[in-house]
């Protein structure tokens, strides 16, 4: 896919552009990060004050929202040149670690959405002889909601880890739970060492999977929205190595083109 046509793609499905994302509610998330609201920082522990302010000019300079504070209702907005920029450098850390062969965690937070894009790359991975991680299947995660505490169950489809609630029985037709939390993330890591597995050297992800990794250190890349100012802070501090602003909410068939691109760029189309 070319850069033309993927801008056309992603302007035309709403995965950058003017994108379903409310400016109400990014404006929302940012106070709670401003505020240290651990349901918003997702793993993260900021070095900076960030601010809301701060907040709306490293989202204007990273996503593309508006820069306006004035601005507080209508959709946000996402740069699609910004969108390619960071697809190139998502690329560029996927052929580094199929080069050195790199042991891999994939982990999703959106796996009704997003779970097809990590599969695919989970799969030309692996092609590539690196080693895609799996561990803690089966762990019990306690995950806080504001309704309490849900009890889930960490597990596998095709490379790929998400969350089940606790009963159901895993598989690719599961019912998933969308989560941010940065609790799966930790059960796997902590399980590995445990038992003495490889720990991954890169983790592809969202949400908590991407900040909780770079908060340990881990090279950590994957798609934010608009309202995630989590992983661009975490970008901006230099803990998580890619953030790529997109809708990460739409039809699982819009990243489709999205996987082509970057396999491309990585040289590791199948």
């Amino acid at each position: 896919m070319s850069t033309d046509a993927l801008r056309a793609h992603l302007l035309a499905t709403g995965l950058a552009g003017t994108v379903a994302t409310p400016r109400e509610k990014s404006l929302a998330r940012y106070r709670l990060f401003s505020a240290r609201d651990p349901r918003v920082l997702i793993g993260l522990e900021p070095e900076g004050e960030w601010q809301v302010p701060e907040l709306i000019g490293l989202m204007a300079a990273s996503c593309g929202v508006s820069a306006d504070p004035g601005k507080v209702s209508g959709p946000d907005t996402i740069d699609p040149e910004r969108t390619i920029a960071a697809l190139d450098a998502f690329a560029d850390c996927l052929r580094r670690a199929a080069e050195r062969r790199a042991p891999i965690l994939l982990g999703t937070g959106h796996p009704d959405r997003l779970l097809d894009f990590y599969v695919t790359l989970a799969s030309s991975l692996s092609a590539a002889g690196c080693e895609v991680l799996a561990p803690a299947q089966g762990r019990r995660v306690d995950i806080a909601t504001r309704f309490g505490v849900r009890q889930c169950n960490l597990s596998y489809v095709r490379g790929v880890a998400l969350v089940h609630a606790t009963g159901a029985r895993p598989g690719r037709c599961a019912p998933r739970v969308h989560t941010h939390s940065p609790l799966p993330l930790r059960a796997a890591l902590a399980a590995a060492a445990t038992e003495g597995r490889p720990l991954p050297e890169l983790v592809i992800g969202d949400h908590g999977w991407v900040c909780a990794a770079g908060q340990l250190g881990i090279e950590a890349i994957g798609p934010a929205d608009a309202d995630d100012p989590a992983l661009f802070v975490g970008q901006a501090e230099g803990r998580v190595a890619v953030a790529v602003p997109l809708d990460d909410a739409a039809r699982s068939d819009y990243y489709r083109p999205l996987t082509r691109y970057v396999l491309n760029r990585a040289c590791l189309s199948q």
